[in-house]
């Protein structure tokens, strides 16, 4: 026999979904009316007529409260204010990416102004910067020299945020993992 593991097929009461009219299971409610009035507590039964007299829904608002909380209104309507509520503060979030600028320690003067410069990019975006130094064979010996050069863009960066009145932040100071060098700035 199969089985399917795409999820669960039983209905959770999310953000998204609420209880509403029968789904209801709790036998006594807390009712609130269309217009905020509290009208104390009832049961299921005589909550649901009151609100077929309205042309109203009994939406369960606040499930885990002692009696629960429902509220007269109309379902549609409600539903519909809960999502642009939800899309509103998700368009306001901003995730902050780490950006990743590799450098080599046989790395020329002109490289490293355009790696210091994409940097400063990021940076005035809003992003976190990762600068990343890989060591390979005979260059594990010269880590100081790998410590410096890194320093060497980070004082660039520091000058270009400057001139874009912006202080540089360091996240996580150079810190060597293996055969790699790495540090993170920030604003």
């Amino acid at each position: 026999m199969r089985r399917s593991f795409r999820g669960n097929n039983k209905s959770q009461i999310g953000a998204k979904e609420f209880r509403v009219n029968e789904k209801i299971s709790s036998p006594e409610l807390m009712i609130i009316d269309e217009d905020g009035e509290n009208l104390g507590v009832m049961p299921k039964e005589k909550a649901l007529l009151e609100a077929r007299g309205r042309d109203l829904d009994l939406i369960e608002v606040s499930p885990k409260a002692n009696p629960p909380i429902a509220k007269f209104m109309d379902y549609g309507s409600y539903k519909y204010q809960k999502e642009k509520q939800e899309r509103k503060q998700k368009s306001k979030t901003k995730t902050i990416e780490v950006k990743t600028v590799k450098l080599s320690l046989r790395i020329g003067e002109h490289d490293l102004e355009v790696r210091a410069h994409q940097a400063v990019n990021f940076i005035v975006d809003g992003d976190k910067v990762k600068i990343e130094l890989q060591l390979r064979g005979r260059e594990n010996q010269h880590a100081d020299l790998a410590q410096e050069t890194i320093k060497k863009v980070t004082d660039k960066i520091a000058e270009s945020l400057k001139e874009h009145k912006k202080e540089l932040k360091v996240e996580q100071p150079i810190v060597k993992q293996g055969t790699r060098l790495s540090t993170i700035l920030y604003s």
